[in-house]
């Protein structure tokens, strides 16, 4: 072929179309001959490439690119990008020469290597994303990559080469070599496609060198040879196509703005985006753009700012990508806006403008907005500026935000709070501190100070005539004054200087009083915000359970008052299940939360300050601690105390507050240092056992002799001691204490709470601990039953409060006997399997072979005998005596009044209860009338336990009784209620109790006015939830019951309707249900019968047209069913 016919149009419609049909020649040699050949042609001459037979050979190679070795890839590769530079500069003389004759010779070489160059990088970038894919697959089945392709170094170093001579010759006055604008811009083309190509391959994106070059190419292609229109078109598909793009567009432009002055592209682009429009539906389409204009206005605001306008159309857009696009932006925008150093009125207008948009999107149909709107938000909390006004708007808003529907937008709230108190605009007069009752001192002083001063503003010399001009007056009278008027001009100048500074004191006052009443409102805010976050600490979604607890962390470092309240509730996420990584984060991070709060000290302490600072600080969790909360506390140091968190140090600093015997120690500080050494005592009970002598001098001394207390948590730290080496022979110290400690005479109600802990202490430390309370309860009735003849008794007691704390101390050793008695059994259990497993493995025969002639069962039936027969009815018993008794004291309240003499007798019945079927069989009618008639709240409290315990020992006798205890669901009492409820959840769920329709019962608890009761009743219909379809099987019978009931309002009954069927997720249930409850609809007799199976319908997904054409029929079908007239 003659390339003085070469035609560059022609040539590229053939390449795009089909590149083999651009040549036939076909080297019968070696490529890398012909190759040589090639080369060795244009090193003589750079435009021996128009001889046709050389051009042809390299189109050929070029067309077989794939199938060369990497050798000659790179050589061919080198021969085009060389020879193209070539005639670059060769072009640049002829140009400045003016060599007009020469123009269309170079030009038509400048097209031909143009062409080729082009073909190159097309080859280059193939066999380079080949290769890619290849060495995936390679590395995947461990095979070597093919030898024939160019590594990626050695790719990315050619196409670097390429860009920079596409470059060189851009540079070039293009003008005088192209006649026509066509003709330059197809030849300009060559270059730009080569340059979209490789930004197509997400690989060379990352290559940050590559990518500045292909940069570089596009920005001298718009900027001198018209290539705008073009590079915006392809700019706007390739960002609709390639999602790796979007940033790498937006950082294009920046430098074609920046670095080259041409912000047209940019804002042709916006215009263009403006316009689009996208549908809810598609998921795709305004990803890339929304990445793109969020990147853009990082990068390049200003250029974002000239066309808001008509980017704030998308705010209505039905896309909620593109609509957090654009709040994303504003955000953006308000950064750049704030970081100017010259504020002026119009970037006051435009930031306000900007954050009326981010406040309104929080109100966002779609949660994804709420939640773009509010991170945007609290990115902008970092700003030096602090926007005080619109702070608090945000704080109110944001606050209104933790009661969202979405589990997304709430934990963003909640993390924006976070960052509001973090970065607060109050730390200029007192520091950074919140504390509410120090900030509103502050505002009472200044309110004082003000009232004050503002009698002082009073003029104290008032004009009685016009001074008239002082311009007019003699200065020679001002010069020479007499002394009575220089006496009264000095008194007017103080005066009016009084007058000055009493006026700006006092506007100095007003600016004070300002700033402590935004703080204070403020302050306030965050109060009520943490209330709700304290009920979000029970959330189902774990990452809103974290977000609430480092928010109580910096509430508490900025001195909030509301953050000990939710420091103290999450203490109980301690129980969380922790058999998902959820439930183990969560408990990860609450260890980490206290040990951030309690156990980081300051830097500048040493070890020993340190050690005291984590002892005063466990010591003060205790003060005014719940059970609940203390058993928390306890679990959460058994798991610092498992993972090796806690110091010995501290464990000694603890011992040494708990036995000091100077007087500067307080109770409580005493008492919270063997509480927090008991937890401790859980895990390794090694701590106890050797301070056993400090025990004994401390608790059980002095100090516990005046303070019960002190006294009752040391007896519990005793029993810790669970092993069965460690346990004390009768006549130890501290055993003979302890019984001492019991038969101890007072009439101080918190004896029962120790004598309870004491006895407890006895029968987990003593070898034999049934002898030492069988004398403990001799001792006690030969006080109570004749004359006092022990010197023990040293102080008059009445016999009515010495009876019934020897009614307590038998109730409760005989119930502790129980207890003892099981563990002998699971013991004898124990060793019997463990005796049998060395038989079976052929080991020699030892003493433990001797209890394999006793079955389990004959053991078994022995303890049974025992519990049944012996312990309350065998005439050489000790407890026999008591049965009567205190089932005599109980049935005649009228002789025995006394209100403690009844509360022990009754629990004393209740526990022996426990012991005998016979016994409880006998007495049970009396414990269930003392329970409807009793007046005390804590007698009835204590029989719901007792019925709760008896229902564990005797299932088949508490069974025909269930309705007595589910009656105290709705006791006058909330106390009552709350253990009631408490005890039937447990039953419930262990299996304890068959429920019988009563769920209904249990449900009515949901809308209680004590929130904590409802909070019980949810956490009971959640558990009750995970097991077999418990909710399904009992829905109709708890819808029955709530419809019947007419004191339930309706809005209660819907809300708990709601609640429950939220717990029906599989549709197979869904329509079962629906099918039951359809059937009713014929038979409803009254309108609002009628609405709650219709609403009951609504909110299961059933999916039934019977039943929807049922429904929609309307009350028409109670009219026919039953002859009613409905309007």
């Amino acid at each position: 072929m003659e390339m003085n016919g070469f035609s560059l149009s022609e040539y590229l419609t053939a390449y795009l179309s089909d590149p083999s049909s651009l040549t036939s020649a076909d080297y019968a040699e070696d490529p890398d001959d012909a190759l040589d050949a090639v080369i060795d042609a244009v090193a003589i001459d750079s435009a021996a490439l128009a001889d046709g037979n050389n051009f042809e050979t390299l189109e050929s190679m070029l067309l077989s690119f794939p199938n060369l070795s990497s050798k000659c890839k790179a050589k061919l590769s080198d021969l085009i990008i060389s020879g193209l530079s070539t005639q670059a500069e060769t072009a640049h003389q002829l140009i400045e020469g003016d060599e007009h004759d020469l123009f269309g010779q170079q030009r038509q070489l400048l097209e031909m290597y143009s062409f080729l160059i082009q073909w190159t990088v097309a080859a280059v970038e193939t066999s380079n994303a080949q290769a890619s894919q290849g060495a995936t697959k390679s590395r995947s089945k461990n095979k070597p990559t093919g030898e024939g392709n160019l590594d990626t170094k050695a790719a990315f170093e050619h196409l670097q080469s390429a860009l920079e001579v596409m470059c060189k010759v851009q540079r070039l006055k293009l003008s005088k070599l192209f006649i026509t604008t066509s003709e330059r811009d197809l030849f300009i083309s060559l270059y730009t496609r080569s340059a979209y190509l490789i930004l197509e391959n997400e690989q060379n994106v990352k290559n940050v060198t590559l990518k500045m070059h292909v940069f570089k190419v596009l920005c001298i292609a718009i900027k001198n040879n018209g290539h705008g229109f073009g590079a915006q078109t392809s700019l706007l598909q390739n960002l609709t196509y390639y999602d790796h793009l979007s940033e790498t567009i937006a950082e294009f432009l920046r430098i074609l703005y920046e670095q080259y002055d041409y912000p047209q592209l940019a804002d042709e682009i916006l215009r263009e985006l403006s316009n689009k429009e996208f549908n809810s539906n598609d998921s795709k389409g305004p990803k890339p753009v929304s990445a793109f204009l969020v990147r853009f206005s990082e990068l390049a605001p200003r250029l974002v700012m000239q066309k808001m306008t008509l980017l704030a159309k998308h705010l209505d857009s039905e896309s909620h990508t593109l609509r957090c696009a654009i709040i994303e932006v504003c955000g953006n925008l308000i950064l750049d806006l704030s970081r100017q150093e010259e504020t002026m009125e119009t970037q006051k207008t435009q930031i306000n403008s900007f954050f009326d948009v981010l406040e309104e999107r929080m109100l966002d149909v779609n949660p994804y907005c709420r939640s773009k709107a509010i991170q945007v938000l609290f990115k902008l909390c970092d700003l030096e500026t602090k926007f005080t006004q619109r702070r608090q708007h945000i704080t109110d808003l944001v606050i209104q935000r933790l009661e969202d529907k979405s589990n997304n937008v709430r934990r963003h709230a909640i993390k924006l709070l976070s960052r509001l108190i973090s970065t607060h605009p109050f730390s200029l007069l007192h520091g950074g501190q919140l504390p509410l009752k120090e900030w509103q001192g502050r505002l009472d002083n200044v309110n004082a100070e003000l009232k004050t001063l503002m009698p002082l503003l009073e003029p104290t010399v008032k004009e009685e005539h016009n001074p008239g001009d002082l311009s007019q007056i003699d200065e020679d009278l001002l010069d020479s004054p007499t002394d009575d008027e220089e006496a009264d001009t000095t008194a007017k100048v103080t005066a009016t200087a009084e007058q000055y500074a009493n006026a700006e004191a006092i506007n100095t006052l007003r600016l004070t009083k300002q700033y402590y009443t935004e703080a204070l409102t403020f302050i306030n805010s965050l109060h009520a915000a943490s209330e709700i976050i304290c009920s979000l600490l029970s959330a189902k979604n774990k990452t809103e359970v974290i977000e609430a607890m480092d928010f109580f962390v910096i509430a508490d470092a900025y001195k909030l008052e509301t953050a000990k309240m939710g420091i103290r509730k999450m203490l109980h996420l301690i129980w969380t299940k922790a058999n998902s990584d959820e439930g183990k984060g969560v408990q990860i991070h609450l260890v980490e939360c206290y040990k951030s709060l309690f156990f980081t000290a300051p830097e500048q302490f040493s070890e020993g300050d340190t050690c005291t600072f984590i002892a005063r600080n466990l010591i003060s969790l205790t003060y005014g601690a719940t059970a609940a909360e203390l058993t928390s506390l306890e679990r959460l140091l058994y798991v610092m105390m498992k993972n090796k968190q806690m110091p010995d140090l501290v464990i000694q600093k603890l011992w040494q507050v708990y036995g000091v015997q100077q007087r500067d120690i307080s109770k409580a500080q005493r008492r919270g240092a063997i509480i927090i050494l008991g937890m401790l005592a859980v895990y390794d009970s090694g701590i106890v056992v050797r301070e056993l002598e400090t025990l004994f001098q401390v608790g059980l001394g002095v100090h516990g002799k005046y303070d019960f207390v002190l006294a009752r948590y040391t007896c519990v730290a005793l029993q810790r001691i669970m092993s069965a080496s460690q346990k004390l022979p009768n006549s130890h110290p501290i055993l003979q204490r302890l019984v001492s400690v019991i038969d101890m005479y007072s009439e101080n109600r918190e004896w029962y709470a120790l004598a309870e802990q004491a006895i407890n202490a006895i029968y987990s430390v003593a070898k034999r601990p049934d002898l030492l309370c069988a004398e403990v309860i001799r001792h006690r009735t030969r006080v109570v039953f004749s004359e006092p003849d022990t010197p023990t008794l040293t102080k008059p007691m009445s016999t009515t409060c010495a009876l019934s704390q020897l009614i307590f101390l038998v109730g409760h050793i005989a119930i502790k006997q129980i207890v003892h008695m099981e563990a002998y059994e699971n013991e004898f259990k124990r060793r019997k399997a463990a005796a049998e497993k060395e038989k079976a493995e052929g080991r020699p025969k030892d003493e433990m072979d001797l209890i394999t002639g006793t079955s389990e069962d004959d053991f078994t039936e022995a303890i049974t005998h025992i519990r049944e027969r012996e312990l309350l009815y065998d005439e050489m018993a000790l407890l026999p005596r008591f049965g009567k008794l205190v089932s005599e004291i109980c049935s005649d309240n009228l002789k025995y009044n006394d209100p403690q003499l009844q509360i022990s007798a009754t629990l004393c019945l209740a526990k022996l209860m426990c012991v005998s079927s016979s016994y409880c069989e006998q007495n049970l009618p009396l414990l269930l009338t003392i329970l409807e008639k009793s007046r005390d709240p804590v007698t009835r409290s204590n029989i719901v336990i007792a019925l709760g315990d008896i229902a564990v020992c005797f299932n088949h006798i508490i069974d025909e009784n269930t309705d007595f205890l589910y009656r105290r669901l709705h006791d006058a009492d909330s106390i009552v209620q709350r253990t009631c409820l408490m005890t039937l959840t447990f039953l419930i769920l262990a299996g304890q109790v068959k429920v019988k329709g009563q769920l209904g019962e249990m449900a009515k608890c949901l809308e209680d006015s004590d929130k904590s009761i409802a909070d019980l009743a949810k956490m009971f219909f959640t558990e009750l939830s995970r097991k077999d379809n418990a909710i399904y099987n009992g829905y109709t019978d708890i819808f029955s019951t709530l419809s019947a009931d007419q004191s339930l309002e309706e809005d209660g009954f819907r809300r708990i309707l709601k609640f429950l069927s939220s717990f029906i997720e599989k549709e197979k249930h869904a329509k079962q249900l629906a099918e039951k409850l359809a059937a009713r609809l014929p038979r409803c007799e009254s309108e609002k019968q009628w609405n709650d199976v219709t609403y009951a319908l609504s909110l299961l997904p059933h999916k039934n047209e019977e039943i929807q054409k049922a429904v929609t029929e309307g009350f028409k079908v109670v009219s026919s069913a039953n002859g009613l007239v409905a309007n």
